[in-house]
């Protein structure tokens, strides 16, 4: 699968997902969709959108990934993850289709979710894109809205490796005449954007930072993704979809009460301050140097490892030159073997020891930190796995 092996378990079309879901009788039809992509965010966009959906009063599923310790964590009805039994029910049920099919792990849960979803009778499904979006398997659903949050580089060698290019995949999420809401604006991706949204007849808007409402979530990055859920609750609301004020409140307050969302500035304790952060490219390790400027620590240990199908020259030049690094493989076949990271570290000024697991890195981490230092646990979603 995608998520431990990489690049040979990429799909580029729709064949495989399209096949499967014509056998499940296309679960996806009978759903109202949310479909929400881009390069960092769309995981917090989501559940926040989820989240004030499911206050007021709206039966929300949620599909999204990777997941960090639990395969169900992927599959949520307000919160509450898929049933063990129904998951191995729903593969036991179609394993011979599956092999008919050829279909991968991720095309497999996608069209789980799709099956779970109509079944439950939910009101709202926001779906997350995997990767890309034109060929990500969820690309089949025909949405009441679509929100593209960023881009950015990541996954350059499926996607492109210009930041229009990128814009080209993910604009592929954007169908005729639904709505599109684009989380920000940059120069060099919006006349992408504006093109296809002609092409499809959908109406474009373009997310701002307007009226900013408090959160539960962590982290000052968090405002834009706030802005772009913001933008698209409005157009919901528009459409004729009854969200109350009071349920946008107390949605974007209770965002992880409600969805059961990780991984992004988590804060574990205090005293030393320990952060857990999933950011994994070079936008989003920008945003974690942006917070970690605004927070307040005598000394930074950093556990950091990351995988080994990306380049990682511009992430390890923006990474903080004080701190002490810590640095690991996640246990998965993607990893990046802990003596090559260290190496590559040290060519960038970076000073360090490798560790032989995460665990490893981790105590040794908070063994040496003082109360008041911070230990920063963060590079990839594999490593923040192992210690939620």
């Amino acid at each position: 699968m995608f998520q431990r092996v990489g690049a040979a378990a990429y799909r580029n079309n729709l064949d495989n997902i399209t096949r499967l879901c014509d056998i499940l009788g296309n679960p996806q039809q009978s759903l109202k969709c949310i479909h929400v992509a881009g390069t960092n965010g769309k995981g917090s966009v989501a559940h926040i959108i989820a989240s004030v959906l499911q206050e007021q009063g709206y039966k929300t599923g949620l599909f999204v990934s990777p997941h960090y310790k639990d395969y169900r964590e992927r599959i949520k009805i307000n919160g509450h993850y898929i049933s063990q039994q129904y998951v191995t029910q729903f593969v036991e049920k179609n394993k011979e289709k599956f092999k008919e099919v050829d279909a991968s792990f991720f095309e497999i849960t996608t069209a789980m979710a799709f099956q779970y979803f109509k079944e439950k009778k939910v009101d709202y499904a926001v779906i997350e894109v995997g990767m890309g979006g034109r060929l990500d398997s969820t690309n089949i659903i025909e949405p009441i809205l679509s929100i593209i949050t960023n881009i950015a580089y990541d996954h350059t060698q499926f996607l492109g490796n210009t930041l229009a290019k990128i814009a080209g995949e993910k604009a592929g999420i954007i169908k005729r005449g639904a709505p599109v809401v684009i989380g920000e604006t940059n120069p060099e991706t919006k006349p992408v954007f504006i093109k296809k949204a002609k092409q499809m007849s959908a109406p474009i808007y373009f997310a701002d930072k307007g009226t900013q409402y408090s959160s539960d979530l962590k982290g000052s990055f968090q405002k834009k993704n706030i802005a772009t859920a913001l933008k698209a609750i409005e157009l919901l609301q528009q459409s004729g979809i009854r969200i109350f004020e009071k349920s946008v409140q107390k949605g974007l307050k209770n965002v992880i009460q409600n969805t059961s969302f990780i991984g992004r500035w988590t804060i574990k304790q205090q005293k030393p301050l320990v952060v857990f952060d999933s950011a994994h490219n070079e936008a989003g390790i920008k945003e974690v140097v942006k917070e970690l400027h605004q927070t307040k620590y005598r000394q930074l240990h950093f556990v950091y490892g990351t995988v080994n199908d990306k380049d990682i020259r511009k992430v390890l030049s923006l990474l903080p030159r004080k701190a002490i690094y810590y640095f690991c493989k996640a246990n998965i076949p993607r990893g990046l073997n802990a003596g090559e990271l260290c190496s590559k570290a040290i060519e960038n000024g970076l000073k360090g020891e490798c560790y032989y697991s995460v665990k490893a890195a981790y105590k040794a981490a908070l063994q040496n930190a003082s109360p008041d230092d911070m230990v920063l646990v963060s590079g990839s979603i594999f490593i923040v796995a192992e210690l939620v």
